[in-house]
């Protein structure tokens, strides 16, 4: 592949529709080439599930057809935009498998609310993006599909549970990528492949019908820098007939917004209980300082949580998922990846009373949190603890160790859970440098309850000082 057609794997969102609208590119020429780029390397990382190469080019000839006819004019946002579709998330008429062999032929009957909206934005379906089981894991791999690797190391993973979709990302085989994030789902791969995962707040992007009312979960984008994330966002967002959460107002983020001068922001290295690796403290202090020199103040302050807030995050997460896939334990138990089918069972286990009860300690947690962020405008902590996890990685594990120090191979190592419980605080995750061994690492920003606009503005400041498209893997 030349120089210049890699250049286009790599070409943002935005600036391929403003050069789709000048005809300076085609949207046949940039569908072309990212299949190019697939058929050649794709097979290393094992990140899609499904692809839709020949559809995508009939979809991409309409798109060109499309601008032709506008004349310059964008007739639709996404207009042939090449996106991949995590694989739990479900397409119309299409196998979403949700990484289980126990739906390995399921084809829903109509799309997720979101994904609906990218495709009627004019977005193109190049592939499915792997999942962990029921996208149960920070980690991605599956019995169904079996081990995603990241492309900065292919002995390590991208994150999970949108982790297919981040190695897409920063591998140049999609233009864009949806995700979910229950635990961090998002934040967590956006952090291990060096790109941006946002999660709204809860109400801002419409759940799917099976997850409905389920505040942990948020539906959010995966992308190369913070102005693709706002073009999507801006889609993917407002209020939907099938959930009943979704917010009425809309809100459209700028793709470029005011710079960050005047803004107080909050920083917390551990949150009050977690180890962090030298290199994450690094580039975290590193990021820090590029935001004062943008203009913001920040301050270091204590958030005051420790491990209790482990079982708040636990129990709703186990009791949720108990719930979605209770009824296919006994059929399935013995096919499914052993923690995950341990983690529904716990939830099936778990009282009414003790589900509620988590309720307070989400309480406690805000009650922290919340003055916090009535002083700061946002609360800066690092994404991940660490650089990188090896594609091996075992959740139910005892092995892990940061500084020396034994951590909980689940939860231990990731900062983003602590933020599902704080449902609508919009938070983002963008990349802060590279540790040690040539890995990325992620910056969390955290942003006061549905104030989404605060947060793309410290992240597009911090990429406009420290631009991390400069650097590629080399696979």
């Amino acid at each position: 592949m030349t120089k210049n057609e890699l250049d286009l794997c790599y070409l943002s969102a935005t600036e391929a529709i403003k050069k789709f609208k000048t005809r300076e590119l085609s949207p046949v020429e940039l569908c072309k080439v990212l299949i190019r780029r697939n058929e050649s390397i794709g097979k290393k990382l094992n990140a899609t599930t499904y692809t839709f190469f020949e559809n995508a080019l009939k979809k991409a000839r309409q798109a060109e057809k499309a601008y032709k006819k506008s004349k310059g004019s964008n007739p639709k946002p996404l207009e042939g935009i090449c996106v991949s579709i995590k694989d739990f998330h479900d397409v119309e008429n299409e196998i979403t498998t949700y990484g289980s062999k126990a739906f390995e032929y399921n084809k829903p009957d109509k799309s997720a609310p979101t994904v609906d909206r990218l495709f009627k934005a004019g977005a193109i379906m190049l592939s499915r993006s792997t999942t962990p089981e029921f996208a149960h894991s920070g980690i991605t791999k599956s019995p169904l599909w079996g081990i995603t690797r990241n492309p900065w190391g292919l002995k390590n993973t991208p994150g999970g549970s949108s982790g297919g979709a981040a190695a897409l990302i920063a591998a140049g085989l999609t233009t864009i990528a949806d995700g979910t994030d229950g635990g961090g789902s998002c934040r967590i791969p956006a952090s291990f492949s060096g790109c941006v995962g946002y999660k709204p707040p809860f109400g801002r992007n419409p759940l799917d019908e099976g997850h409905a009312l389920e505040n942990l979960l948020h539906y959010g984008p995966i992308t190369r820098t913070v102005a693709d994330a706002a073009l999507m966002q801006n889609v993917m967002s407002g209020q939907h007939v099938s959930d009943m959460c979704s917010l009425r107002e809309k809100q459209k983020i700028p793709l470029k917004p005011k710079d960050i001068k005047g803004l107080k922001l909050a920083f917390s290295m551990d949150l009050g209980f977690f180890e962090i690796a030298s290199d994450v403290r690094k580039n975290t202090r590193s990021a820090i300082i590029a935001l004062k020199r943008a203009g913001a103040s920040v301050e270091e302050v204590d958030v005051n949580w420790n491990w209790g807030t482990l079982d708040t995050w636990m129990t709703r997460w186990e009791g949720a998922f108990g719930g979605l896939i209770g009824d296919i334990l006994p059929r399935w138990h013995y096919e499914m990846t052993p923690w995950c089918a341990q983690i529904a069972q716990n939830g099936l286990n778990h009282s009414a009373s003790r589900f509620y009860k988590t309720n307070a300690g989400r309480q406690e947690q805000w009650n922290s949190l919340g003055p916090i962020l009535e002083k700061y405008d946002a609360l800066l902590c690092p994404t991940l603890a660490v650089s990188s996890l090896p594609v091996g990685h075992d959740d139910t594990g005892t092995d892990l160790k940061i500084n020396g120090k034994s951590v909980n191979n689940y939860l231990g190592w990731t900062l983003t859970w602590c933020f599902n419980n704080m449902a609508w605080c919009p938070v983002m995750s963008v990349p802060s440098g590279f540790g040690s061994s040539g890995m990325p690492t992620g910056l969390q920003i955290v942003g006061r309850t549905f104030d989404d606009q605060s947060v793309f503005r410290i992240a597009k400041a911090l990429e406009s000082i420290k631009p991390w498209l400069t650097k590629r893997p080399k696979i």
